[in-house]
């Protein structure tokens, strides 16, 4: 099972968030050895790409799978059937859950 965040954001936002992306006005710059970049330039031509294009996807694409594996939640098998279990056969309230939305209600007023 994965559990991802979901985030919220309008649709004007998220265009004008695309459109400052897509100009590539942010510079990012690095040194490298010779031998890497003989590799990446390799793998570049493979594709028939340019090598800033070639890098350009890859990083993005490997810090996609970064940000996806600090943001998602794999459960085993037995954790799994326990959520699920809980969700279906939720507890009774002990009471200090019972007098935590009390006071929540005496604070919020609800």
């Amino acid at each position: 099972m994965y559990v991802t965040s979901v985030y919220n954001v309008s649709m004007s936002e998220a265009a004008v968030k695309s459109t400052a992306r897509n100009r590539r006005d942010d510079r990012l710059g690095f040194r490298l050895d010779e031998q890497t970049k003989d590799l990446i330039a390799r793998a570049a031509l493979l594709e028939r790409r340019k090598i800033s294009d070639y890098c350009l996807t890859a990083i993005a694409e490997a810090a996609r799978r970064t940000i996806a594996e600090h943001e998602t939640l794999q459960l085993s098998e037995r954790d799994r059937a326990a959520f699920f279990d809980a969700l279906v056969h939720p507890p009774e309230p002990d009471e200090r859950l019972i007098r935590a939305f009390a006071e929540h209600g005496r604070r919020v007023g609800g």
